[in-house]
């Protein structure tokens, strides 16, 4: 039997053990590392059980071990057959290599970022002048213009923000992939880079905070081009942008930096998948319907920590969402509303030409969100959507 490659370490008594190549990985106690590793040397299935019987006393169900070790692409062949399985997901910038970027995981890379947004810190507090307002953020009289160069500055910092997630997980030899995605009602764009699993612990923090940390650094270095040279209303745009930035990435009961960061200290699997489920179990047994507790296969601190954070999950997607309901009605519908007006009736060009761009932005942007959602959970609805097709059809 031959595995494709596996990254495999130690977790609080269990194995991490997976591809980097694919992202799948799953937590395995002893034993099963032990399978895999005399499976590897050639054993068979027989062989391996009886091996592991003879050294521990424990039986162990090998064929089903290694039918789900199958079903996970683990495995590449059998008796010389191929087995199909997950294709490596599609990385980013392929051409950049692991000793191109290994620099970027040194101690001494964030202790002088940091460095510089202390400095800041310390300016700020100095010359309170050169504090970023809110002021910036409107720097042209023509809402298009503001809008149009808002977003085009907000896209191309996200872009170098998960850049930094990118090339400091490559330079731990995990592939990586840059593309949108949806977080409630916000269209993000993040980075997978689900095989930093198979990674120490120090380089998996490196990997959520670089991020950040190159945010704080870029909002610090504008405040001290600003001390030596002046004040400049582009600078603290950028300035505050990247503080924006930094203060989106603590929501959180969302999937952010933060999230992840405190997921991985917290020694949790999937600290929001497994409060999802707790809460949809809590929803069920309120409606009176028969539902197994998620839980009861977790530590016993594992699963405190996640009904807890369940808590905290509902009442910031509740607020969330009830944010984005207020924006959406009092500024997305309003400007939809008004460029619309704008070109059902007489209009100069100037004002012509600003309907336009709004409903394009407005539009575009929607429609980003939707194909970044269906492409997420469309897999899971189609069987259900298609069930609906076809009850329908038999109704007529």
């Amino acid at each position: 039997m031959e595995f494709h490659p596996l990254g495999m370490r130690a977790d609080a008594g269990e194995w991490i053990v997976g591809r980097a190549d694919t992202g799948h990985f799953v937590a395995l106690p002893a034993d099963g590392v032990e399978a895999i590793r005399l499976l590897r040397s050639g054993l068979t299935v027989a062989e391996t059980a009886a091996r592991i019987r003879a050294d521990t006393g424990r039986r162990l169900a090998v064929a089903p071990f290694v039918d789900s070790l199958t079903a996970l692409g683990f495995v590449r062949s059998v008796d010389g057959r191929a087995v199909d399985s997950a294709p490596p997901v599609r990385s980013s910038l392929p051409w950049i290599r692991t000793e191109h970027v290994r620099w970027l995981l040194s101690p001494v890379v964030p202790v002088v970022l940091l460095a510089v947004a202390a400095a800041a810190a310390v300016v700020l507090t100095v010359r309170p002048e050169l504090r970023p307002s809110w002021h910036d953020l409107v720097w042209s009289d023509r809402g298009t213009f503001v809008l149009a160069g808002q977003a085009a500055l907000t896209w191309a910092l996200l872009y170098v923000h998960e850049l930094s997630h990118l090339l400091t997980a490559r330079a731990a030899g995990v592939p990586g992939t840059i593309r949108l995605g949806t977080r409630l009602q916000f269209l993000v764009m993040q980075t997978d880079v689900s095989g930093i699993w198979q990674c120490t612990r120090r380089v998996r923090c490196t990997v959520y905070l670089s991020g950040m940390v190159l945010d704080l650094a870029t909002a610090g270095g504008c405040v001290l081009i600003q001390a030596a040279t002046g004040p400049n209303r582009l600078l603290s745009l950028l300035a505050l942008s990247k503080l924006l930035a930094v203060a989106v990435e603590l929501m959180v009961f969302m999937r952010t930096d933060v999230y992840f960061l405190l997921q991985d200290l917290l020694s949790c699997r999937n600290l929001y998948r497994d409060a999802a489920a707790h809460c949809r179990h809590l929803a069920a047994r309120a409606l009176g319907r028969a539902h197994p507790d998620p839980l009861t296969g977790l530590r016993p601190r594992e699963r405190r920590i996640v009904r807890g954070y369940a808590v905290l999950m509902v009442l910031g997607t509740l607020g969330s969402l009830v944010l984005g309901y207020l924006v959406f009605a009092e500024v997305t519908l309003v400007l939809l509303t008004r460029a619309l007006h704008t070109l059902g009736g007489p209009a100069d060009p100037l004002s012509l030409a600003d309907a336009v761009a709004t409903v394009v932005a407005l539009v575009a942007t929607q429609g980003l969100w939707v194909r970044a959602w269906w492409r997420r959970h469309g897999p899971k609805l189609r069987p259900a959507l298609r069930s609906v097709l076809r009850g329908s059809r038999a109704d007529r």
